[in-house]
């Protein structure tokens, strides 16, 4: 056994035990429901923009698009734009290491791999720091709910072209709305990829948590993942994830397609 090979089985070990431990489960949660109190997600940055997640969740989603090696990123939600900005870099990262194994020369120009960001309301001054940012030729903004009729026709059509997809659910946060995006969505994941379906935290906490927004515990992305996954079985969760950061806002939300 390599030194890598023993590392790995010796954090996941870890991660099992570390989850069974009901007071490290109890204290991650009072962690979240302080965190949302003082919107500690709302403090970092990436490469310049605002990226309002967890770090790590920020991690989780860099380990899988190393792993995975999407073509194209699809996200709904883009607010300031650095979860585009970030998800932009990572591949073009991947477009390196690509051309460092094949003995080619990289041409950033040539690449393909994109993100594609959905949003109904990219306010101006945010799209023009985004168009404006070193990454922007790898991001292509559509403005309109996400779960229109012609939105989805027009991301469909951008897909079709890609091999390897990955999705991001992060936009308006009811189950109605969710369970609309999963399934306009979700079929576009290829296998071995995933849909990752963020706040789904909302079911577990409090319900005057959040007085000012539609959603709460019931009505929520989680309660919409259920709905989901009892209806389509070509996704799981990835439950080694959330059960390895403890700190996620998307607890049971990494859904990892398995099959066609």
């Amino acid at each position: 056994m390599n030194n890598y090979k023993k590392f790995k089985d010796e954090i996941f070990l870890n991660q099992a035990i570390q989850y069974q431990d009901s007071l490290m489960r109890n204290i991650s949660y009072e962690f979240m429901c302080k965190s949302f109190a003082h919107k500690y997600s709302y403090n970092f940055e990436a490469m310049g923009r605002p990226i309002i997640q967890m770090p790590q969740d920020i991690v989780a989603l860099q380990e899988i698009i190393w792993n995975v090696r999407p073509d194209i990123i699809i996200e709904t939600g883009i607010a300031h734009g650095g979860s585009l900005i970030m998800n932009a870099s990572s591949l073009a990262l991947l477009d390196i290491c690509d051309a460092i194994d094949s003995g080619k020369k990289f041409d950033p120009i040539k690449s393909k791999r994109k993100v594609v960001g959905i949003d109904v309301d990219i306010r101006p001054h945010n799209r023009n720091a985004i168009e404006n940012h070193p990454m922007h030729s790898r991001i292509e903004m559509i403005e309109g709910s996400s779960i229109s009729a012609d939105i989805i026709k027009k991301v469909e059509n951008i897909a079709k072209d890609y091999e390897k997809v990955l999705v991001c659910l992060d936009s308006n946060h009811t189950h109605e709305h969710v369970i609309s995006e999963l399934n306009a969505y979700a079929n576009l994941v290829s296998v071995g990829s995933y849909c990752i379906v963020y706040d789904t935290i909302i079911e577990e906490l409090p319900e005057d948590m959040f007085p000012d927004r539609p959603w709460e515990p019931g009505n929520s992305p989680l309660s919409a993942v259920k709905e989901f996954l009892n209806s389509d079985d070509s996704f799981i969760i990835d439950e080694r994830i959330h059960q390895k950061l403890l700190i996620s806002v998307a607890k049971e939300g990494y859904l990892k397609r398995i099959k066609k």
